[in-house]
């Protein structure tokens, strides 16, 4: 072969790894934006059953194709404090589990047929998706065919690949040379490495699958490849976890002690194995009894009975895990719990689904925070009790914080290419939403103030104005009831109940500056007192206007 044609099959190889990523990519974001739903769904049923866990792992890898993606969610989730630690171990146990399909798809990929060429058969999906992309206009069709594509081109990119190791395969002193490769540290070095360059370990596995096939390597020289990409994996969840809370460090310590220590445990009973037996084949010999003729089959299995025969080991000890890793990484005794997101986490961008799914909670906790404060504000000036006013001021900085932040969530969220359309219809109400919630937090401090006013003057509102204004308080509470559960529905009949109350909220106010001067007039109240309420019944009437303001937006979208 020519120094041409070698550097001719070598950019082929190049090019079919891109493509291969490329691939890996497409049927990622599709995947992720049609199972948006699921996704949600999957999530919000962590529990602290082990096996639920890594089901949840596993399906969640199997939607965003990513094992990686998935830690790094986990460790979204976690920062957040939105699950425990010992739930954030059992997902990343899943994940490792459901990464192992992407092998199994491109060992099918590489069976040989006497009837058909499979590989060939599986791209042409890539045109079939196409097709069926240009004869429908309706967005989950569409999403239907980009994955189709996305497998047709993930085996373009493998036929690419194993063209280019069978031409290498037929160079002898090249052949030869992988072959004095054969030291076990160099080789799972070299797996990690490559993981970590290409942020992929599918990808790594896929390659040293391919590699294998044909005859480039052996197949034991293979399974240490893999074992190495199990490390090297880790590297992103490490990079995820670097600027976060002790908890999502503990995550990330979780992924690699997992991975870390099953690849070091197989390997020294390997080694073991053969100094007992005095022979030079690793136990991979068990997968070529199991599978002969087809070493690309038998390291996919390899892979995947190595990562689940890992879980099945490490789960029943995960508390014990769970206790080191916090032993490794005490807490530091300064996490703040004030000016934060409860729900959300940088981390969770990166899988747009799940994170516009946290930025709802997280707007409704904002309201709660709004609503929490006007009840606050309206207590201290029907009472003068002053000892909620701490925590009324760390809730307005808590609403502050969340104004401005969230908004720069919506605003990368929005740009996002994964989002999906009924997500972004949902983003761009929540502009409005969080800055009503936010003026909510604004008229409160205002009553604050009118309390203040009040008691500097030794001040209090008459019997008959407390009870109008417990009632306007009432109707304002009932009002934002339900405007959250039409922030989570968009029921019509709630739709059409809030109407009516904001109708009794207008009235009520117009009937309170119509008994004000009825009582100015009857020398009840002061000048003074009587401004004061006025301005209460005004801010409380503009709070009802907020919160209604956000149902029909809201009930818009959703019809």
């Amino acid at each position: 072969m020519s120094t041409k044609e070698v550097f001719s099959h070598l950019l082929q190889m190049i090019a079919g790894v891109g493509v291969f990523l490329i691939s890996c990519e497409i049927i990622s974001r599709n995947l992720e934006a049609a199972s948006s739903d699921k996704l949600k769904k999957m999530f919000s049923k962590v529990s602290n059953n082990k096996l639920i866990g890594v089901a949840i792992g596993a399906l969640a890898t199997l939607i965003v194709q990513s094992s990686s993606a998935t830690t790094v969610m986990t460790i979204g989730f976690v920062n957040a404090g939105i699950i425990s630690l010992y739930q954030a171990a059992t997902l990343i146990f899943g994940g490792e589990i459901g990464t192992t399909i992407t092998g199994q798809i491109v060992s099918l990929g590489l069976a040989d047929s006497e009837v058909f060429d499979v590989t060939v058969l599986f791209s042409s999906l890539a045109g079939i998706g196409v097709l069926i992309n240009m004869l429908t206009k309706k967005d989950s069709t569409k999403r239907i065919g980009d994955i189709i594509s996305g497998f047709g081109i993930l085996f373009i990119g493998l036929n690419m690949m194993s063209d280019a190791m069978d031409a290498f395969a037929g160079l002898e002193e090249l052949k030869l040379f992988l072959a004095d490769i054969s030291n076990v540290l160099i080789l799972v070095i070299s797996g990690a490495l490559i993981t970590a360059a290409i942020q992929s370990s599918s990808a790594m596995t896929s390659i040293a699958i391919t590699m294998v096939a044909s005859g480039l390597i052996s197949l034991e020289q293979g399974i240490y490849l893999t074992l190495g990409a199990n490390i090297g994996t880790c590297v992103t969840g490490a990079i995820a976890a670097m600027k976060s809370s002790e908890n999502a460090k503990r995550t990330s310590l979780i992924q690699l002690i997992f991975n870390a220590g099953g690849v070091i445990l197989l390997l020294i009973a390997d080694q073991t194995l053969k100094g007992i037996s005095r022979n030079t084949q690793s136990f991979g010999i068990l997968f070529e009894r199991m599978f002969p003729g087809v070493p690309h089959v038998q390291l996919a299995m390899f892979h995947t009975f190595f990562n689940i025969a890992s879980v099945l080991i490490v789960l029943p000890l995960t508390e014990k895990l769970v206790d080191l890793v916090k032993r490794i990484i005490p807490d530091n005794g300064n996490q703040s719990a004030s000016e934060r997101f409860y729900y959300l986490d940088e981390n969770m961008l990166s899988t747009p689904s799940v994170a516009v799914h946290q930025l709802k909670k997280e707007i409704i906790n904002m309201a709660k925070i709004a609503i929490d404060n006007f009840n606050i504000a309206m207590h201290i000036i029907l009472t003068q009790d002053y000892k909620d006013h701490e925590q009324f001021k760390d809730n307005e900085k808590e609403l502050n914080f969340l104004n401005k932040n969230l908004v720069d969530i919506v605003v990368r969220l929005t740009g996002s290419k994964h989002i999906s359309r009924k997500d972004y219809l949902y983003l761009t109400s929540t502009y409005r939403a969080i800055s009503d919630f936010e003026r909510i937090g604004d008229y409160s401090e205002n009553i604050i103030e009118y309390a203040i006013n009040l008691k500097d003057y030794n001040e209090t509102f008459s019997k008959n104005a407390v009870n109008e204004i417990n009632e306007l308080q009432s109707l304002i509470n009932e009002l934002y009831e339900v405007t959250i559960d039409i922030y989570n529905t968009g029921n019509r009949v709630e739709f059409l109940k809030a109407k009516a109350i904001e109708e009794q909220i207008d009235k009520l106010t117009k009937s309170m500056a119509d008994k004000h001067i009825e009582r100015l007039n009857a020398g009840i109240c002061s000048a003074n007192v009587g401004a004061q309420y006025l301005k209460l019944a005004s801010d409380a009437e503009r709070i009802g206007d907020h919160l209604i303001n956000i149902n029909d937006k809201n009930y818009e979208l959703s019809h």
